[in-house]
């Protein structure tokens, strides 16, 4: 497919800004005094300007220069996600040097390994925890020159190699009074192909891989999205996603570009409270967290039973009906609208409260979302927009729009990026959002990115019409011994919106006689059906490997199996005794599933279900 882009959008692609620092200072300089960031303290929310988010930045910038970091040195963030991640971050835009990311939850030999293999000078690390996974392996990463500290106070054992962030800011301050123009000069200095952003990927199997993304690459994804007249500056985005992960950053440059407001706060536990309270007009998110919102709230019901749940089944059933009629371009009209009203005024209406009242819009990526969720929230008024991309890609490659969307789909094309289908079905990307490389693996770089610039993503997929449909990962895809293709993805997706308990559902049978499945139960949600059904009380492995739970699993997997064709039908499941997390290696940060890993490590419990 050739990029599509209309005269408007082809205007904002050709005439953006050349870099990232650029485009943020463009966009202090437009609206000054205008809300940037919203941040909690304590109980309370607070508000800085562009302005100030600018003065800050520059005093932390100006205090990386004094420390030495030169113009593509990595500069290095192990935090959550909190307003100083993004003023951490903009300090190194704005000094020039290129931030490399590392997830809080990241394990000690993996952070030796990206900050030796970035060559990392500075480290901001959030706590005592981040340090010490630093000092671990400080014999590994020669380059390390310097340990900010967030949170807390640095140890006197450390000596001047670890500062408080305070300290740099007092730094920074020092040398802007002797050399008041040394950030503008590096500013000045930047190239649209100069590095700005080292991201590893969280990786589904072996050693993360740091991908090269440039500063043009920040400033298509804004230019892009402005172009697709999706947000506004009135816009209010909700923050929650880790910012280590492109799909977080990728929403910071869109910001910069647009200049709406962005509240922040990297707790998973408060997402509902805080939109609650903030009231976003829109929120992105991985589709574990609609997953978990649509199992809470389905559970809830089914408790209370009664008057209020046949409420509920009815009013979904009138939404169901509206969605239908809106996704073909049309209004409910009569008795159905009479109803509809009825239905959102008793029912779904208070769905859209838990998240504020006023959103817009939902953005779903990082990993496919079941069609059948989304239309569950669009039932209730709440529109789903599914994107597609990857690190490789600056996070945004396609996106459904508010008026031109098609559930189950990823949307049409960015404006300025081109697809083609490859003969064995997998999705090649071509634009300016596109990486320069793997960052020192030259021979892996060409495995995926040819001499013409397309970029072999890995994914398998069809268009309809302009409309993206993806299939699998390839790496995913199994043939079971009978010659059948299975795609897990979709199956495990559909049986996680069928099962209001499911936590993770691997669905396994490369080269087996059936398809068989891994299942675990999420915690949260397990324990009132425990104290429905006797089990109030037991231990999580008790209930989750009881008779019981073994039933109602049977139920869910029996109502899944009849939407299934006779080769994909799961024939036999076990139900593990803990879920999966991110801590045990068994989930990347992004919440996608490590297939192999798990694979691995429960290859007795999957081969016991083939004797």
């Amino acid at each position: 497919m050739k990029p599509v882009a209309d005269s408007g959008q082809l205007a904002l692609l050709s005439n953006r800004k050349d870099t990232m620092a650029q485009m943020f200072l463009e966009r202090v300089e437009a609206t000054p005094a205008r809300e940037a960031f919203r941040f909690p303290r304590g109980e309370q929310w607070t508000s800085v300007s562009w302005r100030e988010t600018e003065q800050l930045a520059r005093r932390r910038a100006a205090g990386l220069v004094a420390l030495g970091v030169e113009p593509e040195q990595r500069v290095a963030i192990a935090s959550s996600t909190r307003i100083e991640w993004i003023e951490c971050y903009l300090a190194a835009v704005l000094a020039a040097a290129a931030t490399t990311t590392i997830y809080p939850t990241t394990i000690s030999p993996d952070v030796a390994f990206i900050v030796a293999d970035a060559d990392v000078q500075l480290v901001y690390a959030e706590d005592a925890g981040q340090v010490d996974k630093l000092r671990e392996h400080r014999s590994e990463t020669p380059s390390l020159r310097k340990v900010v500290l967030i949170d807390g106070t640095p140890e006197e054992s450390d000596g001047d190699w670890v500062i408080a962030l305070g300290d740099l800011d007092a730094l920074g301050d020092e040398y802007l009074a002797e050399h008041p123009s040394a950030v503008d000069e590096r500013i000045a200095a930047i190239k649209p192909d100069d590095l700005c952003t080292l991201i590893y990927t969280s990786g589904t199997t072996g050693r993360p891989k740091g991908v090269r993304l440039p500063h043009s690459a920040w400033t298509y994804e804004g230019a892009a999205v402005e172009g697709m007249r999706v947000l506004s500056p009135d816009d209010l985005q909700f923050l929650w996603l880790p910012l280590s992960h492109v799909f977080g950053q990728v929403l910071l440059a869109v910001q910069c570009q647009i200049g709406f407001a962005t509240a922040v706060d990297g707790r998973i536990d408060k997402i509902v409270d805080n939109a609650a309270v903030v009231q976003p007009t829109f929120m992105a998110a991985a589709p574990r967290i609609f997953e978990k919102a649509h199992a809470r709230i389905r559970t809830m019901i089914q408790s209370e039973g009664g008057a209020r749940a046949r409420m509920f089944d009815w009013a979904f059933g009138v939404g169901s009906r509206v969605s239908a009629l809106r996704q073909a371009g049309r209004e409910p009209s009569g008795l159905l609208a009479a109803q509809f009203a009825a239905a959102d005024r008793l029912v779904l209406s208070k769905i859209r409260a838990r998240f504020g009242g006023r959103i817009r819009f939902f953005v779903s990526g990082s990993a496919a979302l079941d069609k059948t969720l989304a239309e569950w929230f669009h039932a209730a008024g709440l529109l789903i927009l599914e994107g597609y991309g990857l690190s490789e890609t600056s996070a945004g490659s396609t996106l459904n729009r508010p008026s031109q969307y098609r559930l189950g789909s990823v949307g049409p094309a960015f404006p300025g990026t081109q697809f083609k289908i490859a003969e064995d079905g997998e999705i090649l990307i071509k634009g300016d959002g596109v990486m320069s490389g793997y960052h020192n693996q030259p021979a892996q770089t060409a495995e995926v990115l040819n001499a013409d610039g397309w970029f072999h993503t890995g994914d398998i997929g069809h268009f309809e019409d302009e409309f993206l449909f993806i299939t699998d990962r390839k790496k995913d895809l199994f043939k079971t011994s009978g010659g059948k293709y299975v795609a897990p993805q979709v199956i495990e997706g559909r049986f996680k919106t069928i099962c209001p308990y499911a936590s993770q559902f691997i669905v396994h049978g490369n080269k087996r006689n059936f398809v068989s499945a891994l299942v675990t139960l999420d915690p949260d949600a397990v324990v009132g059906w425990a104290s429905a059904n006797g089990l109030g009380g037991k231990p999580y492995a008790e209930i989750v490997t009881s008779d019981a739970a073994q039933a109602m699993v049977q139920g869910y997997v029996d109502e899944l199996n009849a939407t299934l064709n006779r080769w994909e039908t799961i024939k036999k499941f076990t139900i593990l005794d803990r879920d999966l997390t991110v801590e045990s290696g068994e989930m990347t940060p992004s919440l996608k599933l490590k297939r192999k890993y798990v694979e691995t490590e429960y290859a007795e419990v999957l081969d016991k279900m083939y004797e």
